[in-house]
């Protein structure tokens, strides 16, 4: 048996850095300054260990474009390197300076793990040139370069300022990184929290001087400033008002309503975590809202693909989480899923349980006043997060067509009396639409049932998840039966129409319904009822509701699940209908009658609707 080691030659790992590395060219910026704050960062840790005795001076990190030149610089003034150091740090792949550092110094934040950062360089420039000077005493500066290709030099030079400047040469299929909005915008993006100031040229500032016709405007240049050195999230609560949260949010979020409330996270064990999560107003729509929580590790921007770390329902929140102990891959673009995420994704998720369960018992009326916005995470938390569930069964609420909101408890001991069906199961009558269901409603309040206003986009969802986990409860669409069908007791209601008389009733519909009349129901309804009521089975409407909601067209014929209900007990019908002398008008009046119902439902369309109109025109002339 032959055993050996597989050779990895340089020659083989620039082409593979340039293309494959990092999934977007414009992360070289990112990488590149994280760097220079590490470097600033270790000067600072060894200034505060009496290591460094110097004077730190301004440690602002410069960033300059050239377009003429087609040089990107980045220039820091942190711990610089020897020659030893650029030869041991820059001329091994992967050999990370910052984790060296970091176990001599364990308790120091450095944002560097990997050692790869600096060679994403190469994905934008045809040579890049390192210009260096140690912070250590006698120590000579000295210059990398290389083009990209395994040699490089490494020259003396007179820098006589500590700190390191990396000069990028731009490659021609990179130019677009030579406009100064393009940089600006990715260093807005990724350095917009980072704990070094980052300079990128100056700013302009126009002020007036004098008064009346004296007065004239004055010029003043401003250093570009681009960074908050010390975020709101990595503060203390206790030290932050209200107006603190909503300007930090509206920095986040440029234009975008004021949040509803927002939760600080702040813990430090088992793992690391800071950030500030936003309960944004969804209007009854998230799909378009997420994507809106920003990932940093150590106050460096990662990523707003967060799935792993927030829980699915909370993605729909908006915000920031901050956490070293975040497992990413080597081009920090996407997480490893470990322990710790799973442990992070459980806190968090207690974490917003423990805050709306304090809202709603702190301030009831004003909890219940943001349900309609609120609601919406609770919900979609109850359906896609077990524990979450547990814990929101006492702070989710239902409200019915009367605004009255109940906690679901409540609400099972609000309609027990008279909503409880023969087999002891509780029927919770519900519809999508106070206006276009009113006949509906009016029929439920005269029997004195209650009636929940369940129109936002996830309720179909809510509803069938609750009905699985509560085994006592289940929620019918005030038009998918009658309502006597529905709540059945032991007693029922006797017709006043003779077998005969009923036979004749149902002859007549069934010419008004041509092709549908297998669809009649005859039935002893009360004579306050409508005279004709069309139902649809809940399930089946139910099944079309959640096709329609994840974009499909739902199965052939679906529509024509229905069933055409004849209250026999409605004077319309037990009267007017057979004493009418004509057949031809029984017939005619019983269609008016099935159409009437239709039209309750929005099945008059068109042609159909036309011919309604007109026909009940004839009839108000007759």
């Amino acid at each position: 048996m032959q055993t050996g080691k597989i050779s990895v030659q340089t020659e083989n790992i620039f082409p593979i850095i340039k293309k494959f590395l990092y999934s977007d060219h414009e992360i070289f910026l990112r990488e590149l300054i994280s760097n220079a704050v590490d470097a600033t960062n270790k000067l600072k840790v060894l200034a505060s260990r009496g290591d460094f005795t110097g004077e730190l001076g301004d440690l602002t990190i410069q960033v300059a474009v050239d377009a003429d030149a087609k040089t990107i610089t980045i220039t820091d003034r942190g711990i610089g390197m020897t020659a030893q150091e650029v030869e041991k740090y820059l001329n091994q792949v992967a050999f990370s300076s910052a984790q060296e550092f970091l176990e001599k110094y364990k308790d120091e934040s450095i944002i560097g793990h990997f050692g790869l950062g600096f060679y994403s360089a190469f994905m934008v420039a045809r040579q890049v040139e390192v210009q260096t000077l140690s912070y250590q005493d006698e120590a000579k500066g000295v210059t990398w370069t290389c083009n990209g290709e395994p040699e490089y030099t490494l020259d003396d030079n007179d820098k006589n300022d500590r700190g390191t400047s990396i000069i990028l040469h731009v490659a021609e299929d990179s130019e677009e990184f030579l406009a100064n909005d393009r940089i600006e915008d990715l260093l807005n993006k990724y350095c917009k929290f980072l704990p070094i100031p980052i300079q990128f040229g100056m700013r302009t500032e126009t002020r007036m001087e004098g008064e009346g016709d004296e007065a004239k405007e004055v010029k003043e240049e401003h250093p570009n400033l681009i960074n908050d050195v010390d975020p709101l999230w990595k503060k203390q609560p206790s030290d932050l008002s209200d107006e603190d949260y909503k300007s930090f949010y509206e920095t986040l979020y440029p234009f975008s309503p004021e949040p509803m409330f927002w939760i600080h996270l702040n813990i430090d064990y088992p793992f690391n975590l800071t950030g500030i999560l936003y309960f944004p107003k969804l209007n009854n729509s998230f799909e378009v809202q997420k994507n809106k929580i920003q990932l940093y590790s150590n106050q460096v921007y990662v990523t707003d693909e967060v799935k792993e770390i927030v829980p699915e329902f909370l993605t729909l929140l908006h915000g920031v989480i901050d956490s070293p102990d975040i497992p990413l891959n080597v081009s920090r673009s996407y997480l490893q899923s470990d322990a710790n995420v799973k442990k992070i994704n459980s806190y968090i998720t207690k974490k917003v349980a423990e805050k709306l369960q304090e809202l709603f018992n702190k301030d009831r009326e004003s909890y219940e006043s943001k349900w309609e916005d609120i609601g919406m995470f609770v919900k979609y938390g109850i359906i896609s997060d077990e524990k979450f569930y547990e814990k929101a069964l006492k702070f989710a609420l239902l409200k019915n067509v009367d605004g009255k909101a109940f906690t679901i408890d409540e609400y099972k001991e609000h309609i027990k009396a008279l909503q409880t069906d023969k087999h002891n199961k509780l029927i919770g009558l519900y519809t999508p639409d106070k206006s276009g269901f009113d006949s509906y409603l009016k029929a439920a309040r005269s029997k004195g049932y209650d009636v929940l206003l369940m129109n936002q986009i996830i309720d179909n969802h809510f509803m069938q998840h609750l009905e699985y986990k509560l085994n006592d409860l289940t929620f019918v669409r005030v038009d998918s039966d009658t309502l006597d069908n529905l709540i059945q007791k032991d007693e029922k209601q006797e017709s006043v129409l003779s077998e005969k008389q009923q036979e004749k009733v149902k002859e007549l519909f069934e010419v008004a319904l041509g092709e549908a009349k297998n669809k009649i129901q005859l039935k002893a309804l009360s004579p306050e009822d409508h005279p004709v009521v069309i139902t649809r089975p809940e399930f089946m409407r139910r099944m079309q509701e959640m096709q329609a909601l994840q974009g499909m067209s739902g199965f052939a014929g679906s529509d024509d699940f229905y069933q055409v209900v004849v209250n026999t007990n409605h004077p319309l019908v037990a009267d007017k209908l057979l004493k009418m002398r004509s057949e031809d008008k029984k017939e005619a009046f019983a269609g008016y009658l099935f159409n009437l119902a239709r039209l309750n439902q929005n099945m008059l369309k068109g042609e159909e609707l036309t011919k309604f109109i007109e026909s009940s025109l004839e009839l108000m002339k007759n």
